[in-house]
């Protein structure tokens, strides 16, 4: 008999834990179900380093916050492991490897962007992302609208902003206060449903097990819930104040710091609100430029919510925050980044406590399965855009659909959400044959 698996692993030092998320940073594909299933597989499974039932717990929680859940989980399970300093260290190397790789990649786009073999791989990859911006709508609206008044939320969260264009802000406010009064008024049809597809037999005693009682740092008390919220607070006035006098990074920090308490419902759902902002409001960045972002997004490691990298990026150069360009985008993409991901550290830091005490309650649940069917119709917008954006090129918001419509990238699209939805193509493999579609394509233009 192998007692290996029979005998609590010995306690994990921070310097170890430190390789660990390090390795995690540059290894995290597959987005946040993929991100999830390997911190499953590595932590559960195979160190042991916390119980299944731990780590369902902790996913759980993290599932109902705003912000990237995989990022948030990271950091949870290494603040129970190691306080504060645990969830700072495995937060910041869960993407500093992709905001390094993307402000890298948006450089050498905006250099060479322009050249006809990379404006055709763009060519074949921007159908691909309506595929998978619909394949997203489609997956989190079979699990999420289980009955037809949620179907009705999502409907009318659509109809808001595709007709009447009604901001992100107030179809999530809306839909919150309709989850809220429908868990008053018909409680079984805003009951969440439990499980994440990864339970199963597990391997032997862990280090933070079943019975293992919460370290210090994880008991709630008021005394230390002030005290952090309020250095949260400061952080965020002294990040805001070292920004005075560059009024265009100023409203980046401002818009993404919102953004960051808007992503109810994982990165997809925050992408319609960083759309109408940075290409509508702001206009630090273009329609096909969004998609051509979070296409390399989608292939680069780390939370597809590091787009927003990508989008200060290019909003630094446009707004020209400083001379020279290169500064300039590094300036935009570390505003972007730091805003959008401080609550996320926030959130474990200071509400994981006081939260996880309230799970399962339905007065707590019940709005967020509201803006998570709202989410969906929101979403489907967004897949309705890019189309718009891949099958009429030229088009503009005068001539909606001027410049002559184009079929293939039509065909496209279509193979891609077959792939997907049919036969659980991986979404790098199909931008992948699609940018070589594409860049073969071009050859014929």
């Amino acid at each position: 008999m192998d007692t290996a698996h029979h005998t609590r692993p010995a306690p994990v030092t921070l310097g170890k834990s430190f390789k660990y998320w390090l390795k995690l940073g540059f290894i995290s594909f597959g987005g946040p179900a993929g991100q999830i299933a390997i911190m499953h597989h590595e932590l559960v499974d195979k160190r042991r380093w916390i119980s299944e039932q731990r780590y369902l717990h902790a996913l759980n929680y993290c599932m109902l916050l705003p912000g990237p859940e995989a990022t948030q989980l990271a950091i949870y399970i290494s603040w129970l492991m190691h306080g504060i300093r645990g969830g700072v260290i495995a937060g910041v190397l869960f993407f500093l490897p992709s905001f390094l790789l993307l402000s890298g990649l948006a450089g050498l786009y905006l250099a060479y962007g322009t050249l006809p073999l990379v404006q055709g791989v763009f060519y074949g990859i921007r159908p691909a992302v309506v595929a998978i911006v619909l394949f997203a709508a489609w997956r989190i609206g079979s699990r999420a609208l289980r009955n037809e008044l949620l179907w009705g939320m999502a409907a009318l969260a659509f109809v808001g902003i595709f007709v009447f264009h009604v901001a992100f802000p107030w179809i999530v406010l809306a839909a919150g206060l309709l989850g809220a009064l429908g868990g008053k008024l018909a409680p079984h049809k805003f009951r969440t449903g439990g499980g994440h597809g990864t339970r199963h037999a597990q391997a032997g005693p862990a280090i933070i097990d079943d019975d293992t009682p919460p370290p210090a740092h994880a008991r709630f008390s008021w005394r230390r819930f002030a005290l952090t919220l309020a250095a949260f607070v400061l952080i965020w006035l002294g990040a805001m104040s070292t920004l005075l006098g560059m009024p265009a990074l100023q409203a980046m920090g401002a818009f993404f710091t919102k953004a960051a308490f808007l992503t109810i419902g994982g990165a997809y759902a925050v992408l319609p609100y960083v759309y109408q902002g940075g290409v509508e409001h702001f206009q630090w960045l273009t329609g096909p430029q969004m998609m051509d972002g979070l296409a390399l997004g989608e292939t680069t490691p780390g939370p597809l919510i590091m787009i927003v990298t990508w989008i200060g990026y290019l909003g630094g150069v446009s707004g020209h925050v400083v001379d020279t360009p290169v500064a300039a985008g590094l300036a935009g993409a570390a505003v972007a980044t730091f805003f959008t991901f401080l609550p996320s550290f926030l959130f474990i830091l200071v509400g994981g406590p006081l939260v996880e005490a309230t799970r399962g309650e339905l007065a707590f649940t019940a709005p967020l399965t509201g803006i998570t069917a709202a989410v969906v119709g929101v979403i489907l917008n967004l897949a309705v855009f890019f189309a718009w954006h891949a099958f009429w090129p030229h088009a503009t918001a005068d001539a909606p659909f001027g410049g002559g419509f184009d079929g293939l990238p039509v065909i496209v699209a279509v193979a891609a959400f077959i792939a997907l939805s049919r036969y659980k193509a991986d979404i790098t493999a199909v931008i992948g044959v699609c940018a070589l579609l594409g860049l073969a394509y071009s050859f014929f233009m």
